[in-house]
């Protein structure tokens, strides 16, 4: 019998018959939840344009949009992955591919013409070859497994309400203040420069091989899902016409679309690639601080970019703008669509394998530089080595992912389930 949490245990319900479900995409719109994000959204925004520009302002509208397509296309890669190691299906791979493949050619486009804004030089997203990398990234496969979410896919899950993940942004912000407390056992592993394809062939030799090796990937997974004739994954909206843009689900190649023009603009705001990770070590950096620690004598916090960071406002922080951005736009969007919930029952084993895979998650991100967005997507649309290297290895840390899921009672795809 399955242990559920009191704090989070629904309601009971007052009568004994249960009416059919109602479509997701046909619930009503959550008025209260809707109100309260949307005012919320739009007092920030002023409040941090006035206070810090419009650069920053911009940045927090971007997060914002990034949440609303997050949550509307179920965007997965924690998703993806365990579809394709456990029964072959590639779609969410392929989906990636169109979001790697777009945001490469923006990347291309924006670095390789030097164009930015607000007097920012768009920079790529590189990364060094070596023990960390690969650490970083296998434990990064393991713990969203555990988790049940990767980076992004934790920020629009907790803005949706889902109390599940809420546990895994805790331990994801528990595992980054656990990485930058150690940081002088993990500082000197060994490694070798990275390796950036816009240095050897310029950038649009750069653009080419990234989209080459990307095609290659999509014809791999499609021999492998013929071969292995996996079931379908995802549900057919009921909502039809210009509603389904704020009711019920988008397609996921539509989603791919609008997080790497999303993406890209980010990198023309900021000059730098869309991430998520770095701002948990500093929510949790400034956490200890608010009850009278001093992460800022740790060894992670002395260095003079991180240093910089901790010492000003987490609203300053493009990061962090971002991040809120994606948690509030995922509110929105739930909200309007009728799908913003709170409370739901949780399995203490589940709640259990939610903070633990957040502390991993938090470990592997800071390990590596990076999670599925700023190593696996900045790095591979910026023609960088790591990237394609943290993808293999998280990879690799998901088949071992999956079969830790069943240690905690979490279920896993088969052949004979349809699994959305």
């Amino acid at each position: 019998m399955s242990t559920t949490l009191p704090f989070l245990r629904p309601p009971s319900p007052a009568v004994t018959s249960v009416p059919a479900p109602v479509p997701e995409d046909l619930q009503p719109v959550r008025r209260a939840p809707l109100l309260i994000a949307s005012l919320g959204s739009l007092a920030l925004t002023g409040y941090v344009w006035a206070e810090h520009g419009a650069k920053q302002g911009v940045l927090l509208l971007l997060g914002l949009g990034l949440g609303i397509a997050l949550f509307h296309s179920r965007f997965g890669f924690t998703s993806a992955w365990r579809q394709l190691v456990a029964v072959g299906n590639g779609t969410g791979l392929r989906a990636h591919a169109l979001l790697l493949g777009t945001t490469a050619t923006l990347f291309a486009l924006i670095i390789g013409t030097g164009t930015g804004l607000f007097g920012t030089a768009p920079q790529p997203s590189g990364g060094d070859l070596g023990v960390a990398l690969l650490a970083g990234a296998f434990l990064f496969g393991i713990g969203m497994q555990l988790g049940g979410a990767c980076a992004s896919g934790t920020l629009f899950a907790v803005g949706s309400g889902q109390s599940t993940i809420l546990l895994t942004l805790g331990g994801f912000i528990a595992g980054s203040i656990l990485y930058s407390w150690q940081f002088d056992l993990v500082d000197d592993l060994p490694s070798v420069p990275g390796v950036l394809l816009s240095d050897h062939l310029g950038w649009f030799g750069s653009w080419a091989v990234t989209l080459a090796a990307l095609a290659g990937i999509v014809a791999l997974t499609r021999a492998v899902q013929a071969r292995r004739t996996p079931p379908p994954v995802g549900a057919v909206p009921t909502a039809r016409g210009p509603v389904r843009a704020v009711r019920g689900s988008w397609p996921l190649l539509a989603g791919a679309l609008v997080l790497a023009v999303l993406g890209g603009a980010v990198l023309l705001v900021s000059g730098g690639a869309w991430g998520i990770t770095s701002a948990f070590a500093l929510w949790g950096a400034k956490f200890l601080q608010f009850i009278g620690l001093h992460p800022e004598t740790w060894s992670y916090w002395e260095q003079p970019k991180q240093a910089q960071m901790l010492a000003g406002p987490v609203l300053a922080d493009k990061t962090s703008l971002t991040d809120i951005g994606i948690m509030l736009g995922a509110a929105v969007a739930s909200a309007a669509g009728g799908a913003w919930t709170l409370h739901r029952g949780m399995p203490w084993r589940t709640a259990v394998a939610a903070v633990l895979g957040g502390i991993i998650m938090g470990v592997g991100a800071r390990l590596a530089g990076g999670c599925n967005i700023g190593a696996y997507l900045a790095g591979i649309a910026s023609g960088s080595l790591h990237g394609w290297l943290w993808g293999a290895v998280a990879l690799a840390g998901t088949w071992v992912g999956l079969r830790a899921r069943t240690l905690f009672g979490l279920a896993n795809p088969a052949p004979k389930d349809s699994v959305c």
